[in-house]
């Protein structure tokens, strides 16, 4: 007799990092690190999309192993710089540069991004000295 384990939770490998993108009203990307048994990480990319007869989600998702990031990052920015400088050169990218944060009044407020304001970070004088690597990493 062949014994099929159908608990998924052992082989559900926890995430212990993950960042959202909303992408219209239909459309969300999760980025989520995740680490094996053997204690190695790996970045999950999955792009959520929100059915037509709003039955649930579509899934998709791409493996990313650690050996692959840097030609992965170097891909994606080639292409995106592509797309940007030969294919629409005139398209004002920037346009597209806000995230959707609650008002006062409990009601969604569309805002740019660079006007978002951050707290302070204490006792990090490393992070005070770096100069331009955020905004390097949020351009693309």
């Amino acid at each position: 007799m062949a014994y099929e384990n159908n608990d998924n939770t052992e082989n559900k490998m926890e995430s212990i990092y993950s960042k959202r993108i909303r992408a219209g009203k239909r459309r969300t990307y999760f980025f989520d690190v995740r680490t094996t048994k053997g204690n190695d990480y790996y970045l999950t990319i999955t792009e959520s999309r929100k059915r037509f007869n709003d039955n649930g989600y579509d899934r998709h998702k791409i493996f990313l192993y650690k050996e692959d990031f840097n030609k992965f990052i170097k891909a994606l920015g080639e292409t995106v710089d592509y797309v940007k400088t030969e294919l629409m050169p005139d398209f004002d990218f920037d346009a597209f540069n806000h995230d959707t944060v609650p008002s006062e009044n409990g009601e969604s407020e569309t805002i740019p991004v660079a006007s978002v304001v951050e707290p302070p970070v204490e006792n990090k004088p490393e992070e005070a000295s770096d100069n331009g690597t955020q905004d390097e990493v949020d351009k693309w």
